[in-house]
């Protein structure tokens, strides 16, 4: 059986989809409670069955599909309303029949909230409170109360808030858990209210933070460390305004820094792969640096620091990666030195250790060519290539005599100069050496680079015939700083796949086509490499 003396609970599903731009489906909400089960959590609040349709099928097709390992579903929704006993409660009832085992109320705590938005007394509120958790305890359900607005509340009228925490938990709520509501509190309030009301009302408390300050998880760790046993988070932060506390930051600090065994064996190693997921099935680009599981949390790029962490990787991390599910990176730039780039190598299984003379010419090339526009950070194909030549393995699959693109635009008669209504064609021809023959090729494309692409392609097919399964996926174009107008330096990124994976390399040039097509060399070159094609 689990132990119960520490929850996680997880309201991704209900207070993190209140964050602007996030609109979940049913199935959405299901695969993202999978993933929470697979981390480990212990409760997963689904959502307010009764108040819309969408979570009132959830918890119905939850009983069916949903086979959770760790967790338990949590129905949310609030205490009966004024003058109404729970029993004829509609929503109650709502709360009673949707098959969770847990259900979570939102109760009043402030007496300004009582008097103005329920318009009701603040003895009418503690005996809706009392009267809602009792009967739905005598139903079999076990309760958690969330005193909503709980510490703006408490400053302003400390009696009806610890009234409050007495009421719900007298009923037989098992945590009364404090809601800082408007995110407005900071550590050493959270921590001296959190003790005041556990030395004064004795209950189980719990601590539900948002982040307008923030300071949500320094809060949230600052009422563990006051007494609260029961933290309240969302995945990756998501939440109304500007989020709430981060599950994974919260409990990355608890289990690594405190040492609080408060997620079942093995599930802290997927840490980072359900912060992914979820951050894809919400569809949000993943947060790169955020702690513990983003792209960037483990990454180095200042030489200094890759010269200590060649020599103990915790030098310069706080935790081993691993434990979390993320790795380290190493960044290559004009910041680098030549343990960077040998730890760089390393990691793209080049190894550059036993050369310093080689390691010193790679970073004085590397540092040249970032002063000119590029960048190898996202770049990690280019940075392969490079590091190959500098090697004496350059990788030559082809030679490039010459490139032509021309892109005609026919306005169609009558049409004005901002109108939609023209014709245009790109025409891209490229001249190379493959295998030691002349090749040209031409092709049309929707754009010069497509053009480009395709007349690439065209030409080396015949010879390389997985190119026909590499795909262009992604296009990023920077002007440099420093630069303006039509004249300005370019910076291009692309990346391409194969199904197995993908890869970036960059390009500079004069303009936007030149800049492509530098990248585009590299990426079909680079394609052709994982291939395994032999070169001559």
């Amino acid at each position: 059986m689990r132990d119960d003396s520490f929850h996680v609970f997880d309201t991704t599903l209900r207070d993190g989809a209140q964050r602007e731009g996030i609109n979940l489906r049913v199935s959405d909400k299901l695969a993202i409670a999978k993933l929470l089960d697979d981390f480990g959590v212990a409760f997963i609040e689904g959502g307010w069955p009764g108040a819309n349709p969408k979570d009132t099928e959830f918890f119905q097709r939850a009983s069916r599909e949903l086979t959770l390992e760790h967790a338990q579903l949590t129905a949310f929704g609030a205490t009966r309303r004024a003058g109404v006993r729970a029993a004829d409660d509609p929503q109650v009832a709502a709360l009673r029949d949707s098959g969770a085992p847990v259900v979570t109320l939102v109760a009043k705590s402030d007496d300004r909230h009582v008097e103005r938005a329920l318009r009701t007394t603040l003895d009418e509120n503690l005996a809706m409170i009392a009267d809602t958790v009792s009967h739905l305890r005598e139903h079999g359900q076990r309760v958690f109360v969330d005193c909503e607005h709980f510490f703006d509340g408490y400053l302003h009228n400390p009696d009806h808030a610890l009234d409050v925490v007495r009421a719900a938990a007298g009923a037989g709520a098992d945590v009364v858990v404090l809601c800082d509501t408007n995110g407005g509190m900071l550590p050493t309030d959270v921590t001296r209210i959190v003790t005041e009301v556990r030395e004064a009302t004795g209950a189980r408390l719990g601590i539900h933070a948002q982040d307008d300050t923030g300071c949500a998880v320094a809060n949230t760790l600052a009422a563990v460390d006051a007494g609260a046993t029961h933290v309240q988070c969302t995945a990756n932060g998501y939440g109304e305004r500007v989020g709430n506390a981060n599950l994974f930051s919260v409990v990355g600090a608890l289990t690594l820094k405190r040492g609080q065994e408060i997620l079942p064996e093995g599930c802290l190693a997927e840490m980072t792969r359900v912060a992914t997921a979820v951050a894809e099935i919400v569809n949000l680009t993943p947060d790169t640096h955020q702690p513990y599981v983003g792209v960037s949390a483990f990454a180095h790029k200042a030489g200094l620091h890759a010269s200590a962490i060649k020599v103990d990787p915790d030098l310069y991390q706080h935790t081993d990666p691993a434990l979390v599910g993320n790795t380290m990176r190493m960044l290559v730039s004009d910041m680098a030195g030549r343990a960077s780039i040998e730890l760089k190598a390393k990691e793209l299984g080049l190894d550059l250790s036993g050369d310093r003379a080689l390691s010193g010419r790679a970073v004085e090339r590397i540092k040249g060519l970032e002063l000119s526009g590029y960048s190898f950070e996202a770049a990690d194909a280019s940075l392969d290539l490079l590091l190959r030549e500098e090697l004496g393995q350059p990788v030559r699959y082809f030679e490039t005599e010459s490139w032509r693109v021309i892109t005609e635009r026919r306005p169609r008669a009558g049409s004005s100069p901002l109108s939609s209504d023209y014709e245009s064609l790109t025409e891209a021809t490229v001249k190379l050496r493959v295998k030691g023959e002349r090749v040209i090729a031409t092709a049309e494309g929707n754009g010069p680079v497509n053009a480009l692409d395709r007349a690439l392609r065209s030409a080396m097919e015949s010879v390389y015939t997985a190119l026909a399964g590499l795909e262009l996926t992604d296009y990023k174009v920077r002007i440099l700083e420093g630069s303006s107008g039509t004249n300005a330096i370019t910076r291009i990124l692309v990346t391409f796949g194969d199904g197995s994976g993908e890869w970036t390399t960059v390009g500079v040039g004069p303009n936007v086509v030149d800049a492509s097509w530098v990248a585009l060399e590299q990426a079909v070159a680079y394609g052709l490499l994982r291939q395994g094609y032999p070169q001559d």
